[in-house]
């Protein structure tokens, strides 16, 4: 019985680096796309696609995952990729917008509805959630490695034009208005800052508690749009209690 169990534990905690490693390669798979799209997919001629290629290796991504990212932005192939999103409520009521990039909607479609089918949510037609979030400018800062003081990157991210600023142990999370988050993150970067994370966001009004009885569920619902490679973004309004935000 304690080999079961131990071999249980031990999956689990796969199961769960599985799916933060997902999570982030779907990040960047996100930003490469974004970066290649905004100007020339030649990296040696894209500061901005350099540095999230440079993310991508040090996050151990497979090269064909980060040209994928690419060649969806550059429509290498003559494939034609669409950007739709999908609005839905995941088990418990908790609203959850997807982001997807896509060269047959009928597929995305179907694969979106089934996942949330799965798992006991519901998709919903557009708009039905979208008013419970807002869009925002985020830049992020490891604290990591950073010869600065919280006073110094408050007064520098300021002055760059940026909105607001928050730290937690880890980071510093930086907000703007979703027009000023190219001009903030270049001045940022011209003052020396290695940015974590440079993006225009969804950001939930509020965050609904997931019903303990209803986690599973929830988290198979992630699960799978994570797994889905024309997902290219997930946005949670809900939260569980006892976990941090990532």
């Amino acid at each position: 019985m304690s080999g079961h169990s131990k071999w249980h534990n031990i999956q689990g905690r796969k199961n769960a680096q599985d799916a933060k490693r997902g999570k982030i390669f779907q990040k960047i798979s996100r930003d490469l796309y974004q970066a290649a799209k905004a100007g020339d997919p030649d990296p040696a001629n894209n500061p901005q696609l350099r540095l999230v290629m440079e993310k991508a290796n040090a996050a151990n991504m497979p090269k064909k995952n980060v040209q994928r990212a690419i060649d969806k932005a550059t429509g290498a192939g003559g494939a034609n990729y669409e950007e739709i999103t999908y609005e839905g409520y995941a088990p418990g009521g908790v609203a959850v917008m997807v982001s997807a990039l896509t060269d047959n909607k009928n597929r995305t479609a179907a694969a979106v509805r089934s996942a949330f089918t799965h798992s006991g949510g519901s998709l919903g037609a557009n708009g039905s959630v979208s008013y419970m979030f807002h869009r925002q400018g985020l830049i992020e800062i490891l604290r990591e490695g950073l010869d600065k003081s919280e006073d110094d990157v408050m007064m520098d991210a300021l002055d760059a034009g940026a909105d607001d600023m928050k730290s937690t142990d880890d980071k510093f999370i930086i907000s703007t208005e979703p027009s000023q988050l190219t001009a903030v993150r270049d001045a940022l970067q011209d003052k020396g800052y290695d940015l974590d994370t440079a993006e225009v966001t969804m950001i939930p009004e509020n965050k609904t508690k997931v019903p303990d009885d209803k986690i599973s569920q929830y988290q198979h619902l992630i699960d799978e749009l994570q797994n889905n490679d024309d997902v290219a973004d997930i946005y949670e309004a809900g939260y569980i209690e006892g976990q941090e935000d990532d």
